[in-house]
């Protein structure tokens, strides 16, 4: 079942969900969901660099992409057809009978973006900011602004607290991620079976 804004206000002052900085929920919180903001962080990929990207490459991920930092006043214009990693402004803490979903804005899917292109699931147990997969599906350049709302989060109750909390797990490539980190998929061991 899917956590109410009453539900939120009192998970949020108990500390089973924990968002540094504090939101300002006259502003964030809707019925069921909480907004978080776009950061001023963006990741690029550089195509030109490389005809593919190896998937049992570990630095390769890297090596492709490019840091971009926009001033809080600029904007980052997101091209048809671009896709980027940005990231949250908030931090987020889940307690380990919490699942956080990641949806996107309407405002901004009239407009063709997305947030997430398969990462929506926060696991029980996440501690850090929120990796953003953007993109435009549009036909039209958007400019995005650092600070705007960009997602949205629901939270649900899982059945019993979880066994392996995301902090806890040994393949969590992601725990307490503070920035822009790239696919780490060169890490999972089934990648590298022959």
């Amino acid at each position: 079942m899917i956590f109410s804004d009453r539900d939120i206000r009192r998970l949020l002052s108990s500390g089973a969900i924990v968002v540094e900085p504090p939101p300002n929920l006259d502003l964030q919180l809707g019925s069921c969901s909480l907004d978080l903001r776009l950061s001023n962080e963006f990741s690029m990929f550089e195509y030109n660099k490389i005809p593919f990207i190896d998937i049992r490459n570990p630095d390769q991920a890297q090596q492709t992409t490019r840091q971009i930092h926009v001033d809080d006043d600029q904007a980052f214009v997101l091209h048809p057809g671009s896709f980027v990693l940005a990231i949250t402004i908030e931090r987020i803490e889940l307690a380990d009978d919490i699942v956080g979903r990641l949806e996107g804005r309407s405002s901004l899917g009239r407009l063709g973006i997305i947030v997430h292109a398969t990462a929506s699931i926060i696991d029980p147990g996440w501690r850090g900011r929120v990796v953003l997969e953007l993109a435009n599906h549009g036909t039209m350049p958007v400019a995005l602004y650092p600070g705007i709302r960009v997602c949205s989060l629901t939270f649900e109750q899982v059945s019993t607290p979880v066994d392996r909390p995301y902090w806890r797990k040994a393949q969590a490539k992601y725990a307490n991620q503070e920035g822009l980190i790239a696919s780490r998929i060169a890490d999972d061991p089934e990648v590298h079976r022959s």
